[in-house]
């Protein structure tokens, strides 16, 4: 599930450096796009701050997965103990 949130943050970060590269080229470049370069920054920063986001969410989701897993292999380990040898 993490993963998914990572590919999401890449993307967003991804497409923010294009709109961070946008603001850069002269007007005269971008025939039928808005030339403001300030419009070009606000989404980069948006798309920066969403891309942000889902890489904490990854992260996190991440750290409680490790959690469950290792608190699984714990309670087994316990029930083993707990059954002791038979034979």
């Amino acid at each position: 599930m993490s993963r998914n949130f990572y590919i999401l943050s890449g993307s967003l970060v991804l497409f923010a450096l294009v709109a961070g590269g946008m603001s850069l080229v002269p007007s005269g470049f971008q025939p039928g796009l808005p030339a403001n370069a300030s419009l070009w920054r606000t989404v980069s920063m948006v798309l920066l701050l969403f891309g942000l986001l889902a890489a904490l969410v990854g992260v996190m989701s991440h750290l409680f997965e490790q959690v469950d897993r290792h608190s699984e292999e714990t309670r087994l380990a316990a029930r083993r103990k707990n059954r002791g040898p038979r034979g």
